[in-house]
């Protein structure tokens, strides 16, 4: 009796927490209503509306490519651990879209602060219209502020696939409400915001090479070598390829949004995105297929996909400053060296990626971000930058201390907090909870009952 008693108790101060954070929030955000200043409202004329349809429908591609990555790392996954992806997936796009709204988007791109983090002016949106184009821009800020909500939404998901199955629910939650505003938003004003990479170094990232692809799995990295390897009683193996083929199919269609937005625009540069995207992506599925044929003898689902992935990760730094022919280049190299990093994970690295998010995220984000210091081509670069292969040198050094820095803050930031978690809750399943599953163990719910 005494038990249930305590546990009652427990559970009604957890409600009083929640109900007091709800309560507190809801102040807060009726107090920026009314401190908020007024903003003159201009009617957004015919020759805006172009590029806003374009960067909206980007938007919504972006949005799918998050559950994309749910069904693509699920179906990776024991069938004990397809719900758990699921929610947290979920969870991981909840917790994103608040933590961008009240504080992640000023600190990404608000005013700069000594070239490492933007300042408040923009918390809880602060100053963002939708009905006004800001001077040196084609579309609102607040569709901006959309734009980008859906990169740091996918960024997160991401990660999940690292520290797939063993992992407890709320540690990851809490991990990414600190990792967002820490590591997440950091990154980005860094590279986009005008930050420190932008002051000091000659950098270029398209549509997030290192904010995206290299940071997460870095991220993914660090939390998987803090948790430990999966249980060696339990088999590892996709439950689902069709599963995966439908997530990657959500990605791939995603990327056109991701790479074809990023140059904010219904123009050219737009076009040339989404061609440059589909040809790495396929050229990628080749050249991973066919090494993996000679590696192996044999060609698989899940290799060719792992392929075309990779050379989506690639193209990604570079897709608005290369062409058709620098798109073969960099999606060759990059589905070989993506297969190449993924043997070297699994064989030499006694880190247990889940998902191979760092064999193909990382991996092929650090070859994409280097690539666009080889290629880029200095008519498409607004400054003219020239890539090495036409001379240049600065834009090819600044591409190589990015990639270090990206995975040396992501990696020990990550793992720092992660770890500070560990000092305050059981942040992974035990050996017998893990052979059972998380979809029941943490969520009591089970995605197949057969």
């Amino acid at each position: 009796m005494s038990n249930s008693t305590s546990s009652i108790c427990t559970n009604g101060e957890k409600m009083r927490n929640v109900s007091k954070i709800i309560l507190l929030l809801t102040a807060a955000t009726i107090a920026v209503m009314f401190t908020a200043p007024s903003l003159a409202a201009a009617p957004i004329t015919s020759a805006d509306t172009g590029n806003i349809s374009w960067v909206l429908i980007c938007s919504a591609l972006v949005f799918i490519m998050t559950p994309g990555v749910a069904l693509f790392y699920g179906g990776m996954l024991r069938k004990q651990s397809m719900s758990s992806i699921l929610v947290q997936t979920l969870a991981a796009m909840s917790v994103m879209t608040v933590s961008w709204m009240l504080i992640g988007y000023t600190l990404a791109f608000g005013t700069d602060i000594h070239g490492i983090i933007g300042n408040l002016d923009h918390m809880f949106l602060i100053g963002l219209d939708a009905m006004t184009i800001p001077d040196g821009s084609t579309i609102p800020d607040m569709e901006f502020m959309l734009f980008q909500m859906m990169f740091a939404m996918i960024t997160a998901a991401i990660v999940l696939g690292a520290c797939a199955e063993r992992v407890r629910f709320k540690a990851i939650i809490l991990f990414l409400v600190v990792w967002s505003i820490a590591v997440y938003a950091p990154m980005a004003h860094w590279v986009w915001g005008g930050g420190w990479f932008d002051q000091h170094l000659i950098v270029l990232d398209f549509a997030g090479g290192t904010v995206v692809h290299i940071c997460a799995a870095a991220t993914g990295l660090a939390i998987a070598f803090a948790l430990g390897r999966r249980s060696k009683h339990t088999v590892h193996r996709p439950h689902s390829i069709p599963m995966v083929f439908m997530g990657c199919l959500f990605l791939w269609a995603g990327w056109f949004g991701f790479n074809g937005g990023s140059g904010l625009a219904a123009d050219g540069v737009a076009v040339n995105a989404i061609v440059v995207t589909q040809i790495s992506a396929a050229f990628a599925a080749v050249s991973w297929s066919a090494v993996q044929y000679f590696h192996v003898g044999r060609v698989n689902v899940m290799g060719s996909i792992a392929g075309a992935v990779s050379g989506l990760v690639a193209i990604t730094p570079a897709a608005g400053f290369v062409g058709p022919s620098e798109a073969i280049a960099i999606g060759l190299i990059g589905g070989i060296v993506c297969y190449a990093g993924v043997v070297f994970m699994h064989r030499k690295v006694k880190v247990d990626d889940a998902s191979d998010v760092f064999g193909i995220h990382g991996i092929g984000g650090i070859w994409g971000a280097v690539a666009t210091g080889i290629f880029a081509l200095p008519a498409m670069t607004e400054a003219g930058y020239e890539g090495l292969l036409y001379g240049g040198t600065a834009l090819f050094a600044g591409q190589l201390i990015a990639v270090a820095v990206t995975l040396v803050f992501a990696f020990t930031v990550s793992y720092v907090i992660i770890k500070t978690l560990g000092r305050f809750m059981d942040i992974r399943l035990t050996e017998t909870e893990e052979m059972i599953g998380p979809d029941v163990i943490e969520h009591g719910e089970p995605s197949y009952n057969m």
